[in-house]
């Protein structure tokens, strides 16, 4: 039996566009601030791909390219014109890593299912003299609670109404749902099928940042990386979650067939390519276990803390029960996962379940 990779919103594997298009890159093999005729050849394809990134993501302001969503999040929050960061709680670590003075925002939970950002508490915090960065993620990485929505979003009118910026995590959206409405984006391209250590920090005005010198218009240092850049654009240009093998109804009765033999987390607006899941029994850690030697490429959490005993900062903000919590996996599905491949799961998870009675 062939592996099945359903780890996604880690990474997704690299898109045959994106791919080709870096291979082209590699052939311009000059610094794009060169002056010669090789820079200025460079240069030009750089500058091609950002409007190429721009025009797919709907973006009207700047774009400033990145080693990825965590050098973005350290651009935005560091370097914003700003005298406070407000963060909500569940945001992923590297936000708390690139703004350690941050002041948490809580999520409003009055009612099972209707996790969002608590506005009243915002508010609150907004009403202080000092102007700040507010930023809350598009998409939860670890439950797929939708926190941003596409349009209307009260936080970011309260935001700006106090006179401070609204930053977007958009790492597990961008490319496939749109943008919310914000003053920065943070993009990671290996989340959408384009390469690793390219992302971009998608900006307003520049005027909302202090400069550092250096490149991309003087807003970051360090050489830019021209053949990520192209696939980037060109992975971006291959199609959004509309494109992929598994539809909505696919991805939605997924959810239906997991829930027959375990606890899927609902915990408010959910996008329909990342679920949490609770087996009954079996801890998270053994799950993890058994569905990688039966050939299921799956994770509990983040990333970059699923290897970590420590229970998961997110899910103890979404108040979801210990007991709960450590029985979670995360499933995430991307642009070439396949109908058969998330009914083969679901059959392998039933069959995990049906130990539990055996």
């Amino acid at each position: 039996m062939s592996r099945i990779y359903l780890d996604h919103a880690a990474t997704t594997p690299l898109r045959p566009e994106a791919r080709g298009a870096m291979l082209r890159g590699f052939e311009m093999w000059a610094n794009a601030s060169s002056p010669h005729a090789e820079g200025r050849r460079s240069r030009a394809a750089l500058e091609d791909a950002r409007e190429r990134v721009k025009t797919a993501l709907g973006w009207d302001g700047e774009v400033i390219f990145t080693s990825g969503a965590s050098e973005a999040l350290v651009i935005g929050l560091s370097r914003a014109k700003v005298d406070r960061r407000i963060v909500s709680a569940v945001e992923h670590d590297a936000v708390f890593a690139a703004a350690p003075d941050a002041e948490p925002l809580p999520l409003a939970l009055r009612e099972p299912g209707s996790a969002q950002v608590d506005c009243e508490a915002l508010e609150r915090m907004l009403a202080e003299p000092r102007r700040a960065v507010v930023a809350v993620q598009a998409i939860n990485s670890e439950t797929g609670t939708v926190l941003l929505p596409y349009e209307g979003c009260p936080a970011v009118a309260m935001t700006r109404e106090a006179g401070g910026l609204f930053l977007a995590d958009c790492s597990q959206s961008a490319g496939k749902v749109p943008l919310p409405d914000a003053d920065m984006i943070v993009v990671s391209a290996h989340k959408l099928g384009g390469p690793i250590g390219i992302g971009a920090l998608l900006v307003r005005d520049f005027a909302m940042l202090d400069p550092v010198g250096g490149h991309e218009r003087g807003y970051r240092r360090g050489t830019e990386n021209l053949p990520a850049a192209l696939g980037f654009a060109a992975a971006l240009e291959a199609g959004g979650i509309e494109t992929w093998p598994t539809s909505y109804p696919d991805r939605y009765e997924f959810r239906d067939l997991l829930q027959r033999h375990g606890e899927v987390l609902r915990l408010g607006p959910q996008c329909s390519h990342i679920v949490a899941v609770a087996h009954p029994r079996l801890s998270a850690a053994a799950l993890l276990i058994r569905l990688d030697a039966m050939g299921f490429a799956v994770s509990a959490g983040s990333a970059c803390s699923s290897g970590t005993l420590k229970r998961s900062r997110a899910l103890e903000s979404f108040r979801i029960r210990e007991d709960v919590a450590s029985r979670t996996i995360r499933i995430s599905i991307g642009w070439n996962t396949t109908r058969r491949e998330l009914e083969s799961f679901a059959e392998t998870w039933h069959e995990l379940a049906r130990e539990r009675a055996a």
